[in-house]
């Protein structure tokens, strides 16, 4: 007796990626703005849809801050925030600047998170991003009021230089 059995793609077995939420961002046919989060660190990419495989054009880390002069976690609303601000300012004056949709991936959405705290730093610097503000963090979490003193000092000192 034969059963019929589904093999399903291997990425979906592997519970890495939600085929039905990316079919449904790449109907828009806009860029996506692919923000994913990791326990140091938030990652934020450009990614354009191509039939052999996407194409990442441009990608920031929350870690390039320190670059910056960031003695903060790299893990937190704040930082977060300034990796957006970042990316904005690297793509700014290219080709890019069009909208954008977000693209959180298979990270659960919760309006407030980490996540949305780097799409608001990259909305606040300019760029079109396709996103309701009802999920979008508050300004007081973002200036880092619930971190210490030296983190809420550092980070308008980095805003100032980033935004330059």
């Amino acid at each position: 007796m034969k059963t019929n059995s589904v093999v399903y793609f291997r990425r979906k077995r592997e519970g890495r990626t939600d085929y039905r939420k990316r079919l449904a961002l790449l109907k828009s046919r806009l860029p996506r703005l692919v923000v994913r989060r990791t326990n140091k660190h938030t990652i934020l990419q450009v990614v354009q849809y191509h039939p052999d495989g996407d194409k990442i054009l441009t990608t920031v880390t929350s870690g390039q801050l320190e670059k910056q002069g960031w003695k903060g976690s790299t893990a937190n609303s704040a930082a977060a925030y300034l990796t957006g601000l970042l990316l904005a300012q690297k793509i700014k004056g290219t080709k890019l600047n069009g909208d954008l949709i977000v693209d959180i991936g298979l990270h659960r959405h919760k309006a407030g998170s980490r996540l949305y705290a780097a799409v608001r730093g990259a909305k606040d610097a300019g760029l079109a991003i396709k996103c309701s503000d009802d999920v979008l963090p508050g300004d007081e979490r973002l200036n880092g009021e619930h971190l210490s003193a030296d983190v809420k000092k550092s980070f308008e000192t980095i805003k100032q230089k980033i935004m330059k």
